[in-house]
């Protein structure tokens, strides 16, 4: 996901009522020792929450991977947690409470959750936010405080904290607003937004506007070419350089005399149409800063080209093209997700032909319409030579795969079912080992299509459980 598409979608099903806990069976395959990736995060965001679990993809790199520890390969449980809404933004702060922004199927009202994560069926605390584009943003962070920062329907940035009442019962507050519709104009939404090292809030809108508001308050913008639009989340370095995709290029922000400034542009293959599995024309990618040596040396995305898709790696600064590779060639060639990337590795999902219920108004019609769920995931390795292929599988995720640095696997939700998706696919908690693309760990997921994560982001919490976010609600896992 970009992960922002579940909110985007007409829900118009019934929910499960109540909560079930199952405990499923698993096998697993024994590794045969290739490389793990290794490599540093990037140094924390001051201004962001917990490592690993402030972000959708993480942290203010977008590296889909975290510090802590998953459920490991092993048997696990899965509640179903049914909340009548999707929710796609799952938050841990440093206080452990999860903070999750929802979809009500009823009448698409955004809502703010606060979460107990041992008991996620029965929500502390609830704020509807304002509906508008993108029902009110989708793309949301903690900050240091463990406020959710977010933008709402109105076009104002707001941080929301949360609290107990006189009575002791929870509560969720706004505690600042900061009206951005002086640069975001009525009929654009914003999209994706992340802090800068120095403390200043970075958006990207619908229509490639792209804005910073400094600690003052004060709220600068840019207007990327007519035509080009963002749909995906952006993603910042220590070093207070900003990456943003849009459905035409890659571009690299620094703040010049207190306002965006375009480091470098990079073109790329957006090819002929959007694919099936996609939700725009154009890449699919949150733009990931990885790197051996700082974490956050190079910068990726996926391209759209007709055919095989290809990873395109930069180096951050300059724009400098370090290498490209083909990847999901035994696979489904195209990809709607961020990559993971981490040290000198990055690992992407095939999403092409994934049946979304409904696509972003304005997506353009899929060339072809419709595709089979072939899945497949590729790691790619950058070296002093370039980018070369590790291995290729064949996972038919349903969801970001997040690597957990700590543990060593990574994590996510097949698919079940013939390659032609069906509504009486089911779905699995999948491990796998990084070192060799193997299935390390599989248990059977309970529910229904209800339970669709649809390619949305999980949360790994510090206990060790895994929350998914669902058409429907959440799951936990562990």
């Amino acid at each position: 996901m970009r992960s922002r598409s579940a909110v985007q979608f007409h829900l118009r099903r019934a929910f499960v009522a109540g909560s079930i806990a199952v405990t499923c069976a698993f096998w697993s395959i024994p590794g045969v020792g290739a490389v793990q990736p290794r490599g540093p995060f990037a140094a924390p965001n001051p201004f962001l929450g917990p490592p690993g679990s402030a972000t959708m993809h993480g942290d203010a790199g977008s590296s889909d991977a975290t510090p802590l520890a998953g459920p490991g390969a092993r048997p696990v449980s899965a509640t179903i947690a049914p909340l009548a809404s999707a929710c796609p933004t799952l938050l841990q702060g440093s206080d452990g409470l999860v903070v999750a922004l929802c979809t009500a199927i009823a009448g698409q009202v955004p809502t703010v959750a606060l979460i107990d994560p041992a008991r996620v069926e029965a929500p502390l605390a609830t704020l509807p936010l304002t509906k508008g584009g993108l029902l009110g943003g989708v793309y949301a962070y903690l900050d240091q405080h463990d406020r959710l920062v977010v933008v709402d329907g109105r076009r104002q940035l707001l941080r929301i904290g949360h609290d107990r009442d006189g009575g002791g019962a929870w509560r969720l507050r706004i505690d600042e607003s900061i009206d951005l519709s002086g640069v975001v104009p009525d009929g654009d939404s914003v999209v994706g937004l992340v802090p800068d090292s120095g403390g200043a809030v970075w958006f990207a809108t619908a229509r490639a506007v792209v804005g910073r508001a400094d600690p003052s308050g004060a709220v600068t913008s840019v207007a990327l070419p007519a035509g080009e639009q963002v749909a995906n989340s952006i993603s910042s370095t220590p070093n207070g350089r900003v990456a943003v995709a849009t459905t035409f290029a890659l571009y690299e922000f620094d703040t010049e005399a207190g306002r965006p400034h375009i480091r470098w542009r990079a073109p790329y293959d957006r090819g002929p149409a959007r694919k099936p599995g996609q939700l725009s024309w154009g890449t699919g990618s949150t733009p990931v800063y990885f790197g051996p040596a700082t974490g956050a040396e190079y910068v990726t995305i996926v391209d759209n080209a007709a055919g095989p898709v290809r990873l395109l790696v930069f180096r951050s600064g300059t724009g400098e093209l370090v290498c490209t590779q083909p990847v999901l060639t035994h696979g489904g060639p195209g990809s709607e997700n961020a990559p993971i990337g981490l040290g000198s590795t990055v690992m992407v999902a095939s999403t092409y032909g994934y049946p979304y219920p409904a696509v972003p108004e304005g997506a353009g019609p899929a060339s072809p319409s419709t595709a089979p769920f072939v899945g497949g995931m590729t790691r790619v390795d950058v070296d002093g030579t370039g980018c070369h292929t590790v291995w290729d599988n064949a996972v038919r995720s349903s969801a970001v795969p997040i690597l957990s640095a700590a543990d060593g696997l990574v994590y996510t939700v097949a698919r079940v079912g013939p390659e032609h998706t069906t509504p009486l696919d089911g779905f699995e908690f999948t491990a796998i080992d990084p070192g060799t693309g193997a299935v390390a760990a599989r248990s059977p997921l309970p529910g229904t299509l209800l339970e669709d994560p649809l390619q949305t982001a999980p949360l790994i919490t510090r206990d060790g459980h895994l929350l998914q976010g669902t058409i429907t609600g959440i799951l936990r896992i562990g």
